[in-house]
Order: structure tokens, then sequence, then C-alpha cells
């Protein structure tokens, strides 16, 4: 049981140390220790995933439990804070410290001119602790700390350098921007108490199915619960409850509308969008769904919705990604992208195929985020790729790692087998559910999901050829001093290598393949009905090459548009300029969300700031009041002159005034 305890709080304990005492003992010394305990803990990780996962050919415990403290006892709420390690769990470990590990490695290279890599290096430890307290939570409410965890270390990375106005700016808009998801799963999680009366999962879980109709007869239609005010019955309850729980996934995972963050995180150090967009932050939604598989595989309405927010996504994100000049930016729409076909897997039931994506996305998006710091190193800091080209030349091992990683996202394997990179077996077995699915809106998500495929591939090319082919675009000064990173930045890209290529073919049976049900072990919930893991496997064979197909024209479209007449682009954004500033301000959410939210929040704030703080509470209000005694005090002070004659004076007036109301008094 300490093995579990270890992983979870040994970044907890790094960062403390670097964050209090790194000044004293130094940024070297606070880089090894919490580099080195991450590289313990993924190590711890692994070991746990094959116990759990593969322990005994599947005679290994299935679930284990591993009690922490007794946490909250109040009225019906008992809380514990336990750690929850089944194969969900233990697959999500794995990812998340395999990657964080990663990045602190690769941090120490990155940031070695940055004078606060203490407090750098305590920010990542420490949100990689808040993200290990939610996979393994065994309750809503430990979850939704380790949840606001992470957003609370986000917003720290986001904003490390505080004194630059976009990056404190997008930190400000990420933790907005998420309180309005999380309101959302604030309400879920008071109302799976209410229609469950615990937010243990053992117990919500195992009442789920209550909620159901049954063939023939009303137990779950005839009971009315009083949800938020709203009288209904248990199905709609239920649905209600998933889709709040979806809406605070949505602000985590940035789905379509609530999106907008994502990019602008690209503000934060390199590292730290390798962290936030692969492995951690962004599928902390994904794990939220998949975790709840037994509340959700019971509402089809809400299973609708989640895939329809899906594909959008998937296609918004990436249509924006083809324009985008910002090496980074085109990558964190990629990641968005690729978060929707995630969501588009557990709407259709698939939820084996979506965490696969999940684990097979942290290796080749981490590779590809990775790279894109070492070329920004390599071109001291500028990030814009028309001023780059001819690079491959001068950073070689950054050029062909970036290239096994686009290999990877883009789909390159062989149709119908289980050879081919990583994205390859993962993204086609989403594509291949969502055409095997009976949802209505399934097959319009399978074609969003083969155009964004197809974007994908152009918009990954184009970052590869402009970043590496023809004559360089940018300074010769720059250019001329670019170099290869130290090697320790490249040896994460060198495993991530690893990852990015094998990682799909090793684990493709064991997650969505014949040995899926002896490796879940329950972990993920599949209804009696749902044999959605099986159906993919039998759709046409022209379904399952249509996402190599379009991954190939894709190339083509980008080799010739930038490799073989470079002035093509240009010239197809003067034709259809409404449309590449539609897709360059990425359809202008941005300036909607500021005319309708930001711009009439100042404007309410003003009025009240003039109306009621100024116009009333300064006037009326205890600032008023106050005001007025300094006023009298000021006139009252102006008698104490310090001359004689005029106390005099004063005793004078005030004897007149007694002698006269005596004698009018007198009168009466």
């Amino acid at each position: 049981m300490l093995l579990y305890k270890a992983i979870v709080f040994l970044p907890l304990i790094g960062a403390i140390i670097a964050g209090l005492f790194g000044r004293a003992i130094g940024a070297k010394a606070s880089e090894y220790v919490t580099t080195g305990l991450m590289m313990v803990v993924a190590v711890l990780s692994w070991i746990v995933f094959i116990n759990v996962g593969f322990g005994a050919h599947g005679e290994g415990e299935g679930m284990i439990k591993v009690d922490v403290l007794r946490w909250i006892q109040s009225g019906g709420i008992d809380v514990a804070w336990s750690l929850r390690i089944d194969t969900l769990t233990a697959v999500m470990l794995v990812v998340v410290n395999s990657v964080s590990c990663l990045v602190h490695l690769y941090s120490i290279g990155y940031m070695h001119t940055d004078p606060h890599r203490p407090r750098f290096f305590s920010y990542l430890s420490l949100f990689t602790f808040a993200m290990l307290m939610l996979v393994t939570s065994d309750n809503l409410l430990q979850m939704f700390f380790g949840w606001e965890g992470v957003g609370l270390a986000s917003y720290l990375l986001i904003g490390f350098w505080f004194k630059k106005p976009s990056a404190t700016a997008a930190a400000m808009k990420a933790f907005i921007v998420n309180r309005v998801g999380d309101f959302g799963f604030v309400l879920g999680i008071s109302g799976v108490f209410v229609l469950f009366g615990s937010i243990n999962f053992d117990t919500i879980f195992s009442a789920a199915a209550t909620y159901v109709p049954a063939e023939g007869a009303a137990n779950a239609s005839d009971v009315v619960i009083n949800l938020f005010g709203m009288q209904l019955d248990k199905a709609h309850a239920l649905t209600a409850v998933c889709l709040l729980l979806f809406m605070g996934a949505m602000g985590k995972s940035a789905q379509f509308l609530l999106h907008t963050w994502l990019p602008d995180a690209m503000e934060g150090p390199t590292p730290v969008s390798a962290l936030i967009h692969a492995a951690t932050m962004v599928t902390a939604g994904v794990f939220l769904v998949a975790r709840m598989s037994p509340i959700f595989e019971h509402s089809h309405d809400a299973l609708t919705v989640v895939t329809l927010i899906g594909a959008i996504t998937a296609f918004f994100a990436a249509t924006v990604g083809l324009v985008q000049n910002d090496i980074k930016r085109v990558i964190a729409y990629s990641t968005c992208s690729q978060l929707g076909y995630m969501f588009v897997s557990l709407g259709v039931g698939a939820y084996g195929a979506a965490v696969f994506h999940l684990f097979t996305h942290a290796f080749f998006k981490a590779l590809l985020f990775l790279g894109a710091g070492s070329v920004i190193h390599a071109m001291h800091h500028e990030q814009d790729m028309r001023f780059m080209g001819g690079l491959r030349s001068k950073i070689p091992v950054t050029f062909w790692t970036m290239v096994i990683g686009t290999l990877a996202i883009t789909g390159v394997g062989i149709p119908g087998t289980e050879f081919g990179f990583a994205g390859f077996l993962s993204k086609d077995a989403i594509i291949e559910s969502a055409f095997a699915s009976e949802l209505p809106v399934a097959r319009f998500a399978f074609w969003l999901l083969v155009i964004a495929a197809l974007f994908t591939s152009f918009y990954s090319w184009r970052l590869i050829f402009l970043t590496f082919f023809g004559h360089t675009r940018a300074d010769h000064h720059t250019f001329d001093h670019a170099h290869e990173s130290p090697k320790v930045m490249l040896l994460p890209l060198f495993i991530l290598s690893a990852g990015a290529i094998l990682a799909g073919m090793v684990f493709y049976g064991y997650f969505v393949g014949e040995e899926q049900a002896e490796f879940w072990r329950g972990a993920l919930f599949y209804g009696p009905e749902n044999h959605i893991l099986e159906e993919a496997h039998h759709v046409p064979f022209i379904v399952k090459a249509s996402p190599f197909i379009v991954m190939v024209i894709g190339f083509l479209l980008a080799w010739y548009m930038y490799i073989k007449s470079p002035s093509t682009p240009k010239v197809l954004a003067t034709q259809h300029r409404a449309l590449y500033n539609f897709l360059l301000n990425k359809w202008y959410f941005d300036e909607l969300y500021d005319l309708l939210f930001v711009r009439s929040a100042k404007a309410l704030g003003r009025f009240f700031w003039k109306k009621g703080d100024v116009g009333f509470i300064d006037a009326y209000g205890p600032n008023g009041v106050a005001a007025r005694v300094v006023d009298v005090t000021n006139r009252m002070v102006r008698l104490q002159s310090g001359y004689l004659y005029h106390y005099a004076f004063a005793m004078l007036v005030g004897i007149a005034a007694l002698v006269t109301w005596m004698m009018l008094g007198s009168s009466f």
C-alpha cells in the first residue's frame, strides 16, 4: 500500500521542497530533487500498470483501495480520502507521471537561464500532485479537489512569466473559462448526491441501473425527483446530472464553446504546454466521463450530446489549425481537435477506444510540443513559422523526432491491420466506432471526424514543411546561430518517439482488442447491449481505409502548397480573404465573447462603481459619514486659532448669548 501512496505524495514533497526551500538549496538542487522524485514516481507507475492491468494474466485484483485518512463526516455525507487503483487509474498514472517526468527533465535544459527555476519546478510538481489526486479519487468530492488543484496550478504555470501582460491575461482567461465549466460540475456533484444519497463511486455505480426504465416496467418513470426545483422522473434526472458533469468536462478538456482558453495557454513556457496539453489537464474531462461511464451508459440523450459536441470540436479546431502561423498554436488546436475525437468515442460508448487515444496521444503530442520547444530554443524564441524554414540541416535530431510525431498524429499505418504508428490505431478505432454506432448523430460525427483527419494531415505536414524545408525565411544572424538542443532536452524526445511508434501496436489488443475485457476488468462499464468495439472491427474496409486515404490527400496538398508551389497559399488567401480571416481569427469566438460577456461585465461593473460606490456608498455610506465628520472637524479646527483676542471675543459672544437667553426666558 505504501507504493500507491508514494506515487501520489512524492510529487507533493518535491513541490514543497522546491517551493519553500528553493532559494536556500539553489536552483540546481531544486531541479534535481523534483526531477529525481518524478523519475521514481514514473517507474512506480509502470510497475502498478503492469501489476494491475496484466497481473497474473488477469487473475490479479481488479480494483484496490488504499485509505489515506477520514476526511469529511457531516449529516449524510461520509467521505474518506481513499486511493482507487484499477486499470483506468493505472493507465492515467502511467500517462501523467511519464509525461511529467520527461517534462521535468526537458525543463532542466529549456529553463536553464531562468532565475526563477525553483518556483517553476515547484509548480510542475504541484500540478502533477493535483492531477494524481484527481485520477486516484474514490469519490466526487476528492475528484473535485484534484480538479480545482489542477486549475490553480495551471493558472500559476500559464502565468509563470507574470511580468508579461499576455501571459497574465492568458492565465486569467484559463482560470475564468474553467470556472464556467466547474459551475456545472459542482451542480452535477450536487445532483448525484440528490439522486443517489452518496458521492462515493461504489454506491453511485451500483445504483445507476435502477434509473433506467426496464422493458414493460415503469419503475424509473413513476418516481418523481425534485432536482434543483424541477420535477423530473428518474431517467431524466440522470440525464440532467450527466449533462452537468459533462459541462465540467467541456471546460477542462476545452470542448466547443468552452475552448477559448486552450490556445492562449501557449503563453506559458513550452514545457508547460506539453504538460497541460498532452497528458494532464486537458484529459481530465475525458477521464471524468470514462470514470462515470456506469451512469453515462444509461443516458442515451447525454451520450448524444457528448458525441455531437466532440465531433463539432474535432472539426472546428482542425479548420482553425489550417491557417495558424505560431508553431505552438497549431499544435494547441491539434490538441483541441484530438480531444474531440476522444469525446466522440465516449459518446458512442467506445470507452476503451477513447482512453486508448488518450494514452497514445500523450506520447505523440508531448513529442510534438517538446520538439516545437527545441525549435524555439534553436531560433532564439521565435515561434512564427513564417520566419523559419530550412532547419532540418541545423537541428536534424529535432527534425526527425517531430516527423515521427507527425506520422503518429496523422495516422500512418496499414489499413485493416494492427500495424502502424500510435495515432493510426487509436484514431482509426474511434472513427470505426462512430460508423458502427446506432446513435442518430453518429454518422454525422463519422463524417466530421474523417474531414478533421484530412485537415489534421494538412496542417501537421504544413508545420513540418514551413519549419524544416525550403530556404530559410529567418534573420540570417538567427539562422546562422541555430543549433541542436542539449542532450537533456533530446533524451525526452527519444523516449517519446519510441512511444509514438510502439504504443499503439503494443497495447491495441488490450485497450480495444480481444484482451480488452480481461484488461479493463470492470474499470470501464459497458451495458449488456453495448457491443460497439466488436462491431467496429466488422465495418466495411473502405471505412477502415478512409482515415489513411484522407491522410495521404492532406500530405499531398501540403507538399504541393508549401514545397512544389509555395506561392499558392498566398494566392488562395487573397482570393478567399473572408474565409481566411474567419479561420485565422478562430471563427471570431474571442471577439463574440468579448462583446457578449467581457464588455457587458465591464459596463455593469462601471455602472455599479459610479452609481453605487461613488454615487451612493461614498456619499451616504461609511465613506460619506466619514467625509462629513472630517468636514465638521475641519470647521471646528478653525476656531482654535491660538490668538488670545479670538478667545476673548468668543467668550464675549457666549456671555451675550447667555444673557439674552436668560432675559428672553424670564419674560415667558
